[in-house]
């Protein structure tokens, strides 16, 4: 990172930043090409270990781009704020962001899918205990980033 005098290395102030996010936006190479979708996601931590949770419909160009490579990037954004100055190269911008890299995989567990839709609910409405039968989860397809690389950078 550049400007080391932004970077946020606590965790625990990094997860605060994911926290306001509402969107992570997954990279994926394909043929040539990067492809970018925004989403919703949740996460969770668990022995020390950052996993990003995502669902989607079980068809479409992701699904085909997760069997064909586990190697992604991942950012998420918030607090995106142009401070306009008197000269054009003075205006500068506050924000705070996520970056990072990690495998995706599908999820599969009926348990962990709960789970996982839990922590998507959780993190676009901020509510906990949402329910969710069988046909639900049968009828989404859900997947992680195991997230192996992560930076985060805070300019006011």
């Amino acid at each position: 990172m550049r400007r080391k005098d932004r970077e946020v290395t606590n965790i625990e102030e990094i997860y605060k930043v994911i926290d306001e996010c509402s969107c992570c936006r997954i990279g994926f190479y394909d043929e040539g090409e990067v492809y970018i979708l925004p989403m919703n996601f949740g996460y969770s931590v668990c022995d020390n270990s950052t996993i990003l949770y995502f669902h989607t419909a079980k068809e479409g160009r992701k699904i085909g781009l997760i069997e064909k490579s586990e190697n992604v990037g991942f950012e998420m954004d918030t607090g995106n704020k142009l401070n306009v100055a008197e000269v054009a190269c003075s205006c500068s911008t506050s924000f705070k962001s996520i970056i990072g890299s990690g495998a995706i995989s599908f999820v599969n567990d009926k348990t962990e899918k709960e789970f996982a839709l839990q922590k998507i609910m959780s993190q676009s409405t901020k509510k906990d205990g949402w329910k969710f039968d069988d046909k639900m989860l049968e009828s989404v397809c859900i997947f992680k980033i195991l997230v192996n690389k992560m930076t985060c950078k805070v300019h006011k």
